[in-house]
């Protein structure tokens, strides 16, 4: 492999991968959710928005569905 290489001529061109990147979201969670995600987190050496990244890919690789329960009024 050279030491030294001539960049200078390198045309720039967009990420193909751009699209598939994370996208910023803005979202309202409980603070008793962040807290049990930021203590995990600590113990896996991890930042604790990854964490939640990464539970939330499962759910969609596994195809997981939430079972939401409404309490009938009295």
């Amino acid at each position: 492999m050279k030491k030294e290489y001539d960049l200078s001529k390198m045309k720039s061109r967009k990420n193909p991968y751009a699209s598939k990147l994370k996208k910023p979201v803005t979202m309202r969670l409980s603070e008793d959710v962040i807290e049990y995600f930021k203590e995990m987190a600590e113990e896996k050496d991890v930042p604790y928005q990854s964490l939640i990244n990464l539970y939330l890919r499962d759910c969609v690789v596994h195809h997981r569905k939430v079972d939401i329960f409404w309490r009938d009024k009295p």
